[in-house]
């Protein structure tokens, strides 16, 4: 992404990220404990965390993007914000979050400025309430897990296996079409934009290196059907 044809230049962009460094400082402080902040850059996405206040995620500096990044990073220029949405976390925390990109004077998307708060207890309180007030309403939509670590390889894998089908079908046994629509699915959801993704898709899935490249390039091209 460095250089796009807008203009933009990676110099541009470190200044756009140190601007904003102290920043997330005083987000953090305002929410209190339960919030955490995180500027990302999308142009090393193994190691995308460049900055961070506060701990709800249990991510460090340095630390991966996430599902919503890689799949953001996958849309490119054409991915907008994303606000207001609510994920879990592995070790159950609800979380909502924010997730606002950064872009240079061209438009290109380099990174994301997320903003994520912790409202497990909020949602708890909420649920309580309700019970005593006799006002309970339906059951919550379920909430996507979301896999958030320092590790990009835990991510991909996380993917990965929430992708595969759930009746627990071998790959060998899976029609051509469902194991390309797969690797299409993974594809958009920015998996291979991660370095080395897609050795570790094909170990995942137990399939040869050479075979999974097959199948993400089928996957890309026209008249990908059996």
């Amino acid at each position: 992404m460095d250089g796009g044809p807008g203009g933009g230049t990676g110099g541009e962009r470190d200044a756009v990220i140190a601007a904003l460094t102290p920043v997330i400082d005083g987000i953090a402080a305002t929410f209190g404990a339960m919030c955490e902040v995180v500027i990302h850059d999308f142009r090393r996405p193994e190691h995308s965390v460049v900055a961070l206040a506060g701990s709800v995620t249990g991510r460090g500096v340095g630390g991966s993007m996430s599902e919503i990044g890689m799949r953001l990073l996958a849309r490119g220029d054409e991915a907008s914000d994303e606000l207001n949405y609510l994920t879990r976390t592995t070790d159950g925390k609800l979380v909502k979050s924010s997730t606002m990109l950064l872009r240079d004077s061209g438009g290109a998307v380099f990174g994301a400025l997320c903003v994520n708060l912790d409202v497990t207890a909020l949602g708890q309180v909420h649920a309580l309430t309700g019970e005593l007030a006799g006002v309970a309403g339906p059951a919550p939509e379920a909430v996507p897990t979301t896999t958030f670590g320092d590790d990009i390889g835990a991510v991909v894998d996380a993917v990965v296996d929430t992708r595969q089908p759930a009746h627990g079908t071998a790959w060998v046994q899976l029609p051509r079409a469902e194991r390309l629509a797969l690797f299409r699915d993974l594809d958009r959801r920015g998996v291979f934009a991660v370095r080395g993704a897609v050795q570790q898709v094909a170990a995942r899935l137990g399939i040869s290196r050479a075979s999974a490249y097959n199948y993400l390039a089928a996957a890309r091209g026209p008249g990908d059907g059996d």
